[in-house]
């Protein structure tokens, strides 16, 4: 991937320097377009309603901004976030959000909450922020924001899954249309700019505290938090929305538990989400008693802690949390905790998962192949469906150590358990590392064969997934190992413009044109489609320079 950060640096967009430099305006006003919370001052005098008897604020916004405006809107705020370094692609991360996500949009779709207009108009895509603070956040047409915090702190599939159905909740209610309808002058740089704000959060904290007191952040937070009939309504939504997709609809009211007793306990600034969207006693109390009333109807509704959802949360949260702060003194104090005596097996698994990704980062291999063998042994234990989940994971820890140790065979061995353990050679994580492996063996014709074969699966998945911006990267390395420029400066165009650096690949596209004079009979067709690429890419960049002055 280096070839492709030495780009982002080389050609940095003009509006993303911007925003770097303007997130100390508003740091808290960046959490507009999400979270769980009603605004402090002016909304604390929004008038009440019950929860049975909600407005359908959705059904009143259709004139404020159109579901393929508001899609144009976030594309152009994803472009110029994208690049950020704290937003990350973790494979086996992204794959569990996913996961999850696709099952409340499945949810979302069979109780009419997704119509086909929206439905088509969307990206519903989620994506993950590199931030031990709990927070998770919706943006225009259908982005969602997620911290791995949030992911590290929940304690079961449902928990977690209950935040992304209120997030869905409110982009399918048409929230954020009618929130940025209302402030007609609010341009997407504008909004970009507060959202930037999210990812500084971290990294300034000292800058972040004093605008959560400046009365500007006040100003712009009381404007574009949501109103509390909007926030009751996702509860509403959400809540139907979980059930539908088979969680346990006590995850949101624990989650809220949760969430109260923190910030009861901690007011150190790790949960955005109680500054943002306070707790009412009220939203908990309508919580519990949906519960109750859909446990009476359908029985109890318990989460199977011996089941494959818990396994993979149990997993994903570990691994989140040495993903969410990777300095060394956070890797440091994560090698030093110990399951309990009385840790469930699967806790154990995750506890020693946890200390084999710790010593992963911290450059101490020997370590971590260590805690992965004490991983092993403590999954004999666990039923065989969780069993299943757990080996795939391992196996792809340490696929991912023998690379750090330089030892792509071995690593490919470890690749080939993983499959075995059930997943798909195509899946995502999987492919993604056959191709780090391809790529870091010995030369010769096994490895030029095995790029050939990678290459070919890879091509295939950024014709599914055209904005996979890690598969281009490595897509663009293969090619170039396999003696196709044409093809590695098509793969690594790509990539830049799905991190959101139009002119970074409008670029490459440029001196492809200059480079490859002569080309062959499939070069010029490669050369074609770049051509029709730059002039799509010219368009969005106009396009965008137009909206946002």
């Amino acid at each position: 991937m280096r070839p492709l950060r030495r780009a982002a640096r080389r050609l940095p967009s003009p509006r993303f320097t911007a925003l770097h430099g303007a997130r100390r305006h508003a740091i808290v006003a960046a959490l507009l377009l999400g979270s769980w919370a009603a605004g402090p001052v002016a909304q604390a005098q929004a008038q009440e309603a019950t929860p049975n008897a909600l407005p359908a604020l959705g059904d009143a916004i259709s004139q404020e901004l159109s579901p393929v405006a508001e899609r144009r809107l976030g594309d152009r705020i994803m472009r110029s976030i994208r690049r950020d370094p704290d937003i990350v692609d973790d494979p086996l991360v992204q794959a569990y959000i996913e996961q999850l996500w696709r099952g409340l949009l499945v949810a979302g779709r069979l109780r009419g909450e997704i119509g086909p207009e929206l439905d088509s108009a969307h990206a519903w895509t989620p994506f993950l922020i590199r931030d031990r603070s709990v927070n998770a956040f919706a943006l225009p047409g259908g982005y969602i924001g997620v911290h791995l915090g949030l992911i590290a702190m929940t304690n079961t599939a449902d928990e977690l899954a209950s935040v992304l159905a209120h997030e869905l909740s409110h982009v399918t209610q048409r929230h954020i249309a009618r929130m940025i309808g209302q402030q007609s002058r609010t341009s997407w740089v504008s909004i970009a700019t507060m959202i930037a704000g999210i990812l500084a959060a971290s990294r300034n904290a000292q800058a972040a505290q004093a605008l959560i007191y400046g009365g500007q952040a006040v100003t712009a937070q009381t404007q574009l938090n949501f109103s509390r009939d909007m926030e009751r309504e996702a509860d509403r939504v959400g809540f139907g929305v979980l059930a539908q997709a088979g969680y346990d609809v006590a995850g949101m009211a624990s989650m809220f538990e949760m969430l109260q007793q923190a910030s009861r306990l901690n007011d150190d600034g790790s949960y955005p989400y109680l500054r943002t969207h306070p707790l009412t006693s009220e939203r908990i109390g309508d919580a519990r008693a949906r519960v109750g009333l859909a446990h009476d109807r359908a029985g109890p509704l318990a989460s199977r802690p011996d089941g494959e959802r818990a396994a993979w949360h149990a997993l994903m949260a570990a691994r989140s949390r040495v993903l969410m702060d990777t300095r060394s003194v956070a890797l440091q104090a994560l090698l030093q905790q110990e399951a309990p005596a009385n840790a469930t097996p699967m806790q154990r698994v995750a506890r020693h998962y946890t200390t084999m990704l710790a010593a992963q980062r911290g450059g101490a291999p020997s370590q971590a192949m260590a805690a992965l063998a004490q991983a092993r042994d403590a999954a004999r234990a666990l039923p065989a469906v969780q069993q299943q989940v757990a080996l795939r994971v391992l196996d792809l820890g340490e696929a991912e150590n023998r690379l750090r140790d330089r030892q792509p065979a071995a690593a490919a061995e470890a690749l080939s358990r993983a499959i075995a353990a059930g997943a798909s050679a195509d899946a995502r994580p999987e492919l993604l590392m056959a191709a780090q492996i391809a790529l870091a063996a010995p030369p010769g014709v096994a490895r030029r064969a095995h790029a050939e074969q990678v290459a070919e699966r890879l091509q295939s998945q950024v014709s599914r997934q055209p904005d996979d911006a890690t598969a281009w990267t490595l897509l663009a390395s293969l090619w170039a190992e396999l003696d196709q420029p044409v093809r590695a400066v098509r793969a690594e165009a790509e990539a830049v413009a799905a991190l959101g650096d139009l002119p970074g690949a409008i670029e490459r596209v440029q001196g492809a044109r200059t480079r490859f004079r002569q080309p062959d009979a499939a070069e010029v067709i490669e050369l074609s489609v770049m051509d029709a690429r730059m002039k799509a890419w010219m368009r969005q960049q106009r396009a965008d320079l137009q909206d946002g002055s």
